[in-house]
């Protein structure tokens, strides 16, 4: 992080966060932000999903949810960019405050209950995309659809002509009875008809699916289960938590909304441990939650992951963290002796079970 971008982070930190982040985001498309371009080298490039990575650190959701910012992100050092959620129609979401730092903990919490612009909007904003980016679309149900499941194969056939991949998301804790769709027969019954969306694209994505880091075992044996039998082409792990352990700010425990950041790291990785191991490698794994260094991507990757992603460190870290990250794990898998990112996934995985 240069000076510079010291100083802004320090200004925003000022003001409520999500007037911050909406200012983040509009110093990011004038040009204010630093965009270093592709950072890549022999041994960061991956593949994932038939996707063809620059290097394997993706930003997660959440940050641009109207994908507003493409063409400033796809040069922002990111190896693939995820925006949304989008659903089929617009809606302002839960009622403000409900974005919050904890800033003791390096963490947010967040309750914004998929507030975005409608897939409309958003498609028009992906027909003008950068063409050398891997960008994709979180996919999400309208808070008072009568028909949830269909909503997200309804915005993947509207937007899909301009995606790399799409991510099902229904795993966030601020959309009611979301998490309902994580269930076995549920999560079927959804994946098949978002399979059947995709199927009819003229040029058909990967599909993703995010889970969250709150699920028993036997639930996560379920998710494993129906990744297997839909196909699905990569599963994100995790989401954000609604535990609050071990949190240090005064008041955070009473705080409604999904806990992202650091106090996340722990419990996803672990997630993703035994989700590598129930899928036996067999479906590639993005490892999301709390990641702030390159050594936490590492970790990841480690743990089972062939890609990362992440979102809340840039609170605190600024938008300059992405490159960071990927060349410090440049460095750390050359330290080993690794080629390739591939020949260090779940090469520590049993110390995480």
């Amino acid at each position: 992080m240069n000076l510079a971008e010291r100083i802004g982070l320090t200004a925003l930190h000022r003001i409520d966060p999500e007037t911050a982040h909406g200012l983040a985001l509009k110093a990011l498309k004038a040009g204010l932000a630093p965009v270093p371009g592709p950072i890549t080298s022999p041994r960061l490039r991956t593949e994932i999903a038939g996707l063809h990575l620059p290097n394997p650190v993706g930003l997660a959701a959440g940050f641009d949810k109207n994908a507003e910012a493409l063409a400033p992100l796809a040069r922002a050092g990111f190896g693939f960019v995820e925006v949304g959620a989008v659903t089929p129609r617009p809606q302002p979401g839960n009622p403000r405050p409900r974005l919050f730092r904890l800033t003791r903990d390096r963490a947010v919490i967040n309750r914004f209950g998929f507030n975005n612009e409608g897939m409309e909007a958003a498609r028009d904003r992906l027909a003008r995309r950068p063409r050398d980016a891997v960008i994709g679309l979180n996919l999400g149900a309208n808070k008072d659809s009568a028909d949830r499941m269909g909503d997200f194969a309804k915005v993947l056939a509207c937007c899909g002509t301009y995606l790399d991949f799409a991510t099902v998301n229904v795993s966030s804790p601020n959309t009611e009875k979301l998490r309902d769709l994580q269930g076995k027969a549920a999560l079927l019954q959804l994946l098949h008809g978002v399979m059947a969306a995709r199927d009819g694209l003229i040029r058909p994505v990967p599909v993703f699916l995010k889970i969250a880091p709150d699920l028993t075992e036997a639930e996560l044996a379920d998710v494993a289960e129906v990744a297997r039998v839909t196909q699905v082409d990569a599963i994100i792990a995790t989401n954000t938590t609604l535990t609050r352990k071990g949190l240090k700010t005064k008041g955070a425990a009473a705080i409604q909304g999904g806990l992202s950041g650091a106090p996340l790291f722990e419990l996803s990785t672990r997630v993703l441990a035994r989700l590598s191991r129930l899928t036996d490698g067999k479906i590639p794994l993005i490892g999301v939650g709390g990641i702030a260094s390159a050594e936490e991507a590492y970790a990841k990757i480690c743990a089972g992951a062939s890609a990362v992603q992440l979102y809340s460190a840039m609170v605190y870290q600024g938008l300059s963290l992405a490159a960071d990250v990927a060349r410090g794990l440049d460095r750390l898998l050359a330290r080993d002796g690794f080629e390739t990112v591939a020949q260090a996934v779940g090469c520590q995985r049993e110390e995480w079970l």
